[in-house]
């Protein structure tokens, strides 16, 4: 069964765009690769055309894989997010509790993630224990290190 995405608009266009890409550009690049690999004669002992084939397959792969993506995923409207508590789409300023380190992530879907940005996937340790929570909640955090806690000091869109 497939995994229900929640994207915003923007969010969708970008995974539309990057199929666009890999299907109009990266598609004829490895193809032209595997042509001129096989007119270089005996396949069976030719790394560059095993190369290109694999990259080939990767490729198709990660073109399936956004397809899916997009197929189950549901629009959410920013505009209707309610920000009275962690959920889907909304940014949240956390407080190490330990360390007084603040930070501030969105929620997003695992498709979404990009830390560089301040996205988080629900699906991580951290966002999953601030679902539903509040803002002056103090979570704990099980990772690999230890118990972390955090305090939610603002919710937004």
């Amino acid at each position: 069964m497939a995994t229900l995405n929640y994207v915003t608009e923007e969010g969708l266009q970008r995974l539309r765009k990057e199929i666009e890409q890999l299907k109009n550009i990266e598609r004829p690049k490895i193809s032209q690769q595997i042509a001129e690999a096989r007119d270089k004669g005996d396949l069976s002992e030719n790394a560059e055309y095993d190369a290109a084939k694999e990259a080939q397959g990767l490729l198709e792969l990660r073109i399936a894989n956004l397809e899916a993506v997009i197929a189950n995923s549901r629009i959410i409207d920013e505009s209707k997010i309610d920000i009275s508590q962690v959920q889907i789409m909304t940014k949240v300023k956390l407080k190490n509790v330990a360390t007084k380190v603040v930070m501030e992530y969105t929620l997003v879907a695992e498709s979404e993630a990009n830390l560089k940005e301040g996205k988080l996937s629900v699906g991580t340790p951290i966002a999953k224990s601030l679902l539903g929570k509040k803002v002056g909640n103090v979570v704990e955090v099980q990772v690999p290190s230890g118990i972390l806690k955090f305090e939610i000091l603002n919710i937004s869109r």
